[in-house]
C-alpha cells in the first residue's frame, strides 16, 4: 500500500504481518487505551480509560467509508480485516455493524481479538457471531490472579466473564481461539496453569495459544517466561496448547523495507518512544510496534525505560 494511502488510515492499521494471522488489517475502533482491562503486560502501557461503557467510541460511518476506501486495495494481500487496536474492540457499540459491512464487502475473513470481558452480554455475543474467528484472552484460572493480571474494571467479575466465554463458545459456528498470556511469577506457576487449563476445558476452543512478554509491557515487573518453559506448561492443557510467542530472530520484511529505514532514522538521530514514533510517521502504534520488533530482532534498535515510558534508539 502506498504511503499516501497509509496516511489516510485513521480508524485501520496495516496490513502487517502476524505470526497467528498471516497479514491483517487492524481496525482500531476505541480512542488509544480504553479498555475494560489494565492488563500488566499490556505492549501499549497502562490504561488511561477503564471502562465497560458500549458506545460509538468512534464515528461507525467514518470507519465504513475507511474501509470501503481500503478493501478493494488489498484484496489479494491481506488474510483477515481484524477488530483490535488500541483497546478493547468490543466496547464499540457497533462492532457487529461493522462486522456485517466487512462481511457484505470483501471475502476477506474477520477475526477479533478481545479480552473477553463483555460475552456476558447476549447482545455482544450476537453481534460477534457474524466474525469466521475470534480469539478472546484468559490469563488466570480464579478470581484472584485475574484481579493481579489483568486488573479489571471494578465490575467485571471472573466467573461472570468466565460464563460469558463459555456461553459464547457453545454458541459460535465460527472458529474460536483462546490465547492464554502468561507471566513468570504470577500465572505461569504450574498449579495456576493447570486451573487455566480447567477453566479453558469448559470452554472448549479449537486452539489454545500460549503467550508471554516479548516487547516492553506496561509494568517493568511483568516478566516472560522462556519458550522451553511454555513447551513444558502447553502439555497441562488438554490437548495440548501452542506456543504463539513471538520469540524472534533475524527478520527480513520487504513490504516494510521504507518505513523500517524511516524510523530507524528517526532513532539514529535521537531515543524515541512508541507515541513519538507514530506522531513523526502518522503511523498506527501497533503497526509501529510491529517495525521496531524487527529491528530490535535484527539489532538495530535497542529499549530502555524511564519512569513508565520505553524509548527505543538506534545501536549504532
Amino acid at each position: 500500500m502506498s504511503g499516501e494511502a497509509s496516511n489516510m488510515q485513521r480508524y485501520t492499521f496495516g496490513p502487517v504481518p502476524s505470526r497467528r494471522l498471516g497479514r491483517s488489517l487492524g481496525v482500531d475502533l476505541v480512542p488509544f487505551k480504553t479498555c475494560s482491562y489494565d492488563c500488566l503486560y499490556c505492549q501499549l502501557g497502562r490504561t488511561t480509560n477503564k471502562t465497560t461503557e458500549r458506545r460509538a467510541w468512534v464515528p461507525t460511518d467514518a470507519v465504513l467509508a475507511e474501509l470501503d476506501r481500503l478493501l478493494p486495495a488489498i484484496a489479494n494481500a491481506c488474510d483477515y480485516v481484524t477488530l483490535s487496536g488500541s483497546g478493547e474492540p468490543t466496547l464499540h457499540s457497533d462492532a457487529g455493524r461493522i462486522i456485517a459491512h466487512v462481511k457484505q464487502h470483501t471475502d476477506i475473513p474477520v477475526a477479533v481479538l478481545t479480552n473477553g470481558s463483555l460475552l456476558d452480554r447476549p447482545e455482544l455475543r450476537d453481534e460477534l457471531a457474524g466474525a469466521d474467528l475470534v480469539v478472546p484472552s484468559l490469563d488466570a484460572g480464579g478470581a484472584a490472579m485475574f484481579r493481579a493480571v489483568n486488573r479489571p474494571a471494578e465490575e467485571v467479575a471472573f466467573e461472570t466473564m468466565l460464563d460469558g466465554l463459555v456461553q459464547f463458545a457453545d454458541d459460535f459456528d465460527g472458529r474460536l481461539w483462546l490465547e492464554v498470556f502468561l507471566l513468570a511469577g504470577y500465572n505461569a506457576l504450574p498449579d495456576e496453569v493447570r486451573a487455566i487449563a480447567d477453566a479453558a476445558g469448559r470452554i472448549a476452543p479449537a486452539r489454545v495459544q500460549l503467550n508471554t512478554v516479548c516487547r516492553p509491557p506496561a509494568e517493568e515487573y511483568a516478566r516472560g517466561v522462556t519458550r522451553e518453559a511454555l513447551d513444558e506448561l502447553a502439555g497441562l492443557f488438554e490437548p495440548a496448547a501452542e506456543v504463539a510467542a513471538e520469540f524472534h530472530g533475524p527478520s527480513a520484511e520487504g513490504a516494510f523495507a521504507p518505513g523500517r529505514e524511516d524510523i530507524l532514522n528517526m532513532l539514529r538521530r535521537r531515543p524515541c518512544s512508541l507515541a513519538d514514533i507514530a506522531a513523526a510517521t502518522g503511523k498506527h502504534r501497533n503497526e509501529v510496534i510491529k517495525y521496531i520488533e524487527q529491528l530490535q530482532a535484527d539489532g538495530e534498535v535497542a529499549s530502555s525505560r524511564s519512569g513508565n515510558v520505553t524509548y527505543y534508539a538506534a545501536t549504532q
